[in-house]
């Protein structure tokens, strides 16, 4: 073990940094996993060791490019011309928008991946506290796990019912059993899956947008709902931003030492250029007289020449399983960093199980006016992603060049600015300025040309009302603490022995100041041991 002395902490806090890259009372995910494909991912949310990590920032652009090669995507396109019933040119600006902000804070988000080796949501308690990141990370438990698994298993059960012929509901549950299976086995098969995914469904759906594009009218006369334009950049930075609490899942098996902006560009150009271009290829499509709501993928299809259309219904169902073992992977993640106790080896991939029984039934439940329920669903993610973004990025902003690694598992850490800012974002945005179908706020009511801003006044309430709040609670925080709250994850406790281990200082700081003690490799003789990792944690990268 490399230590340094009251480094990064109160006066007379020890913290140990390890071979492995662990800061003090900080648990480690247990087992031996590496690079192999074809293993069961062990443990759940604890840090990931230096010697499992692996893996290039390149390898995110199809990670994040394979899932959203789906007809979800399209549909969206399809959306914002067929519903909304914008000018195509204008529809195309309203997707570039609502996808360049999503996109944005997506790369920002996964940047912070390697250097801190943990899930998103684990980094997201800094800025809510252990138990008050209940809140972001139960929402996206159902959202991801459950919400858009159901969204794109319709999708996938729609495709695969127009190839084969098969009633609904049976394409529904082969659906959902590949991706589950997928899901099942953990982080390397599904990079894998990803990886091999990219190739077919990029060739398909670049023969797709060259004949869907050579069909479109793009000056067709439209006659736009009221705030068309705004609602439409509502939901689509709802589809895009919908990913970024998964961010830090698909890159926390990166070196610490990665470059954080190749980690950032790969993962941000890969959703936007994705989405982008299939968006538009959907908007297009309805031009070219596509649009059906009882089924909308055999109305796009029926615009492709036959065996087009076959291959495209097969990449339709592929895309729907590579974004849907994305959703039941984070949602498992997002479960188990409510700090659900199991000691269970496999906890990560027996709750994917679960999320999958579970999503199958809202599935069924969608296979009808697939169209409505995809708009509202669309727009009510980004109605809490966009306020938790608001707390995320200015946590990130008030805290830089601090160190937070010792807040990750610090059941003692309370940050109660977190989800009140995160409240309040909610509870001013959605009554007020929320327009859909559903439920249309005061304000939208009004002024209808205003379109649904509710993820820019969430992002920015919640981000005011956090930075306004943010000294008071953390002085009352430090105030309360009784130095007994560094226990650790609790979901950890199984597995390496670790987990627990530490001076009873794992909430009193993780020792990144750095400078001088000796991590790096000088110092105590002990700081080179291993892989030379422990010196990937000391100084910036344990710090935001």
């Amino acid at each position: 073990m490399a230590e340094a002395a009251e480094v990064g902490g109160p006066p007379g806090a020890r913290v140990t940094v390890d071979a492995r890259g662990a800061v003090s009372g900080e648990p480690v995910r247990p087992g031996s996993y590496g690079d192999r494909v074809v293993a069961v991912e062990p443990g759940g949310v604890e840090f990931i060791p230096a010697g499992d990590r692996h893996g290039r920032p390149l390898h995110l652009a199809w990670t994040w490019t394979s899932p959203n090669l789906e007809f979800a995507t399209i549909f969206l396109g399809v959306l914002a011309v067929g519903v909304f019933r914008l000018p195509f040119w204008e529809a195309v600006a309203a997707l570039v928008l609502g996808n360049a902000l999503g996109a944005l804070s997506h790369g920002l988000l996964s940047a912070r991946g390697p250097r801190h080796g943990v899930p998103q949501m684990v980094l997201s308690r800094v800025g809510f506290g252990y138990w008050g990141n209940v809140l972001p990370a139960g929402l996206n438990a159902v959202a991801a796990g459950i919400g858009w698994f159901a969204v794109n298993s319709v999708s996938g059960a729609f495709a695969l019912s127009a190839l084969t012929g098969l009633p609904a509901l049976a394409a529904l549950v082969i659906v959902v059993l590949v991706q589950v299976l997928v899901a099942f086995f953990g982080h390397n098969l599904v990079q894998a899956f990803e990886r091999y995914a990219v190739i077919f469904l990029a060739v398909v759906f670049l023969a797709v947008t060259v004949v869907v594009l050579g069909k479109a009218q793009p000056g067709a006369p439209a006659d736009p709902v009221p705030g068309g334009f705004l609602l439409v950049v509502a939901a689509t930075f709802g589809y895009t931003a919908g990913w970024n609490p998964y961010a830090a899942d698909y890159t926390r098996y990166l070196p610490a030492d990665t470059d954080p902006r190749r980690t950032g560009w790969s993962a941000g150009l890969g959703i936007f250029a994705s989405c982008t271009v299939l968006e538009i290829v959907g908007a297009a499509s309805v031009t070219a007289g596509a649009l059906s709501s009882e089924n909308p993928v055999g109305a796009f299809t029926a615009l492709l020449p036959g065996w087009l259309a076959a291959l495209t219904l097969s990449a339709i169902m592929l895309g729907a399983v590579s974004a849907n073992v994305l959703n039941i992977y984070s949602g498992a993640i997002s479960f188990l960093t409510l700090g659900i106790r199991t000691s269970l080896a496999f906890r990560r991939a027996l709750v994917a199980i679960g999320f999958g029984a579970v999503g199958f039934l809202l599935a069924w439940a969608g296979l009808t006016g697939a169209s409505h329920k995809y708009e509202s669903f669309l727009l009510v993610i980004a109605y809490w992603i966009a306020p938790w973004l608001g707390v995320t990025f200015a946590d990130i902003w008030l805290r830089r060049g601090q160190p937070v690694a010792h807040l990750f598992y610090d059941t003692g850490h309370r940050n109660w600015a977190g989800p009140v800012a995160m409240l309040v974002g909610i509870a001013v945005s959605v009554p007020l300025f929320s327009n859909q179908t559903a439920f249309t706020g005061v304000v939208a009511a009004h002024f209808p040309g205003l379109g649904d801003v509710v993820c820019l006044v969430g992002f920015g309430v919640a981000a005011a009302v956090y930075a306004a709040l943010f000294r008071l609670a953390r002085a009352g925080s430090a105030g309360a603490r009784d130095g007994s709250g560094g226990a650790g994850d609790g979901s950890a406790g199984a597995g390496d022995g670790s987990a627990g281990a530490g001076d009873g200082s794992a909430g009193a700081g993780d020792g990144s100041a750095g400078a001088g003690d000796g991590f790096g490799g000088a110092g105590d003789g002990s700081a080179g041991a291993g892989d030379g990792s422990a010196g990937a944690r000391d100084g910036s990268p344990i710090a935001d």
